[in-house]
């Protein structure tokens, strides 16, 4: 099913948050406080959504890595509902695809509800002060899925590049910024959140 972010307000705060890799390391806010923006996206395995744009959001991390930007990927999807998003598949797509990042599994879901993450890609960029700058889509290209028609439109993560080069050069935000859209997040039995 196809869902959309739900735009939190800019200015809101970064949850604090610990969640581990696929190899047990933890990883809190505090890991990232160094870094001049830091983003968190909300990703998973399986999600046709997410594989469509990937090899982009792993060009962006590196392109944005040396200008002080950071970035975290997270997995809360069920993985027992959805075994392809378990960590261990989590751990051989990351390296097939050379992450230059860590990727998480929020297995609590925790994360996933304090963020407010509804979809995957779920895109949180966040200024210097661990403020929300930006929450959207990676670019206005789509998959083709029984729910979507194909956009001819070449992945370029235009959108976020955009809201991230004016971040790093003090601009304010982005005035248009549009939902990300993508698949609902695979929550576990009664841990729906009352937005979910």
């Amino acid at each position: 099913m196809k869902w959309q972010s739900l735009m939190h307000d800019l200015g809101t705060p970064a949850p604090e948050f610990a969640v581990a890799d696929p190899a047990g390391r933890i990883y809190t806010l505090a890991d990232f406080r160094t870094s001049k923006a830091l983003l968190v996206a909300f990703i998973c395995n399986h999600c046709p959504f997410v594989l469509h744009m990937l090899d982009g959001l792993v060009r962006f991390a590196a392109d944005y890595a040396p200008r002080g930007l950071a970035t975290v990927a997270i997995s809360s999807n069920d993985s027992e509902a959805v075994p392809e998003d378990g960590p261990r598949q989590m751990a051989a797509l990351a390296k097939a695809r050379g992450f230059g990042f860590p990727y998480l599994f929020d297995a609590s879901q925790e994360a996933a509800r304090q963020f407010g993450a509804v979809c995957t890609p779920d895109l949180f960029l966040y200024d210097g002060q661990r403020k929300l700058y930006y929450r959207g889509q990676f670019d206005a290209s789509r998959p083709k899925t029984p729910h979507t028609s194909l956009v001819a439109v070449p992945v370029s993560g235009g959108d976020l590049r955009k809201a991230a080069d004016a971040l790093l050069a003090g601009a304010p935000p982005p005035a248009d910024q549009r939902p990300s859209m993508g698949c609902s997040m695979k929550w576990r039995p009664g841990n729906e959140p009352e937005w979910g």
